[in-house]
């Protein structure tokens, strides 16, 4: 959709710079984009916040080129309010700020907005755009790069093997519980700091004997023992 919108002609004093300077600002676009996984929506406005269109674009390289290229056929972009810089937008956001556009990180669509006229991803990429052109949205988007996302993404993968650690011993826990007598009596009273390395040293029996619960018991221990290694590992990072 696209709406034009003629003002009324003003006089400008201040000689000719004055006059140019006028003519670039009453051109300048500002975007604003509802991010999503396969696919980002795009809001164009004018410089007084007139809707100029609105458009979708796929959330790969191309695409990124396509939405920056259709803003910039409306005139000099301003700036760009992106939803979601520091997940489904990051990619576009790293585009943009490449590509020497601001990009203002937008938190959420304006609720009032939603109430009126329900869910809506063009109605959500046209209030980023408001957002980023009023100066309600005004935080600088998340970079996602450098030596903050490299601790980010260590700090992830550390608790994730932390979690995978708990979740493995509360697991030989419970499997110790409806195991058989014998295996009980030689896991019971064993503290949690030992109960892994006891598990994984157990031999389960092959063939008709076998018991599948202390073959699963001595499967977590092993299992323990590996998030230990990757654990030990991103400590010393």
């Amino acid at each position: 959709m696209t709406v034009t919108i003629v003002g009324a002609a003003r006089p400008v004093t201040g000689g000719v710079d004055a006059q140019l300077d006028l003519d670039v600002a009453s051109c300048l676009v500002t975007g604003g984009v509802d991010t999503h996984l396969d696919l980002n929506v795009a809001a164009a406005l004018d410089a007084i916040g007139g809707l100029l269109a609105v458009a979708e674009f796929p959330t790969t390289s191309a695409g990124h080129r396509d939405l920056l290229g259709w803003l910039t056929g409306f005139g000099p972009v301003a700036r760009v309010g992106v939803e979601g810089t520091g997940s489904y937008g990051a990619g576009l956001a790293r585009f943009l700020r490449a590509a020497g556009v601001q990009v203002v990180e937008v938190d959420r669509p304006n609720r009032q907005a939603r109430r009126r006229s329900g869910k809506s991803d063009p109605l959500d990429a046209v209030e980023a755009a408001r957002a980023a052109m009023s100066g309600r949205a005004c935080g600088e988007a998340k970079s996602r790069d450098g030596n903050v996302e490299a601790i980010r993404a260590l700090v992830v993968a550390k608790r994730s093997a932390r979690s995978a650690k708990i979740q493995a011993l509360n697991q030989i826990r419970h499997l110790s519980f409806t195991a058989p007598e014998q295996l009980r009596q030689r896991l019971a009273g064993v503290s949690r700091h030992h109960l892994a390395a006891r598990a994984a040293a157990l031999r389960p029996a092959t063939g008709e004997g076998a018991d599948p619960v202390v073959a699963g018991v001595a499967a977590l221990g092993r299992r323990k023992d590996r998030v230990d290694t990757l654990a030990r590992a991103l400590a010393q990072r």
